[in-house]
């Protein structure tokens, strides 16, 4: 019997590329203002330049295991406890600045200057910015009297509370929040997922993971002997290992496979 239902956060109830499309789009069109560019060319400019330097950085393995991307790294302060989000925080000023840098350079402009001014306004575009899915309070609304809510997300402690933050109606719904980094390990490693059941007093079997993303919140959940829910909403294409126990394209769709547990 499922008495807990846990969720994950971006890409499954908020609508986080969507926040950093519109981000990237309102930053680039405000440089649009001051040069003759093209803002869909410096995003993709920018985008290549910034993963790049991510994956440069020494802390690149710790971000990688707990779920922190290059374009949150655009705009987090990563003021979180621990060696590694102390590095980060020292990093990330001088990377938002060096990624736009370079970004313009790519386009043969040489702009340093511009480039600080443009990574300061995309933090606050971003910020400005939350989308949520359309059903995503409905659904919570008709689960929260028959279920435990749990959210599990990776990412830095202080992002993803920013995240909440600025869309102040979800958490309310989650009888536990647990994030990556305050836990010390992301999804897919399956301890994340045991010490979520073990908040929870529950088994394996009394929960079921809804996540959008095969290869950490449905892989994790596998491993930990959890039931999952594959939420596709952009009809990706399977994975030949990473088999969901049930999938999806929109969250209304849970509530005839959870009638039917």
């Amino acid at each position: 019997m499922i008495k807990t239902i846990i969720f994950d956060l971006d890409d499954t109830l908020l609508w986080d590329k969507k926040s950093v499309e519109v981000a990237f789009q309102e930053t680039c069109q405000f440089a649009a203002k001051k040069l003759q560019i093209d803002p869909a060319l410096l995003e993709e400019a920018v985008r290549f330049e910034a993963s790049e330097l991510y994956a440069s950085y020494e802390t690149f393995p710790f971000t990688k295991m707990i779920g922190i991307n290059p374009f949150e790294g655009l705009w987090g302060t990563f003021d979180d406890v621990g060696e590694q989000f102390q590095k980060m925080k020292e990093i990330v000023p001088g990377y938002r600045i060096e990624a736009w840098t370079r970004g313009l350079r790519r386009m043969d402009i040489d702009d340093p200057e511009l480039g600080k001014q443009l990574a300061e306004y995309f933090p606050k575009a971003r910020k400005a910015n939350p989308f949520i899915y359309k059903e995503t309070f409905q659904v919570l609304e008709r689960l929260k009297d028959y279920y435990q809510l749990v959210l599990l997300t990776n990412g830095s402690p202080t992002l993803q509370k920013t995240k909440l933050e600025i869309t102040s109606e979800i958490a309310p719904y989650f009888t536990h929040i647990i994030i990556s980094g305050a836990f010390g390990r992301g999804k897919p490693d399956p301890s994340i997922f045991e010490f979520a059941l073990s908040q929870s007093n529950l088994q394996a079997d009394e929960a079921i993971m809804v996540g959008d993303n095969l290869m950490t919140d449905i892989l994790g959940a596998s491993r930990a002997g959890i039931r999952s829910v594959w939420i596709n909403r952009e009809l990706k294409q399977p994975d030949k290992e990473v088999k969901p126990t049930y999938e999806i394209t929109n969250l209304e769709e849970l509530f005839s496979i959870l009638e039917n547990l």
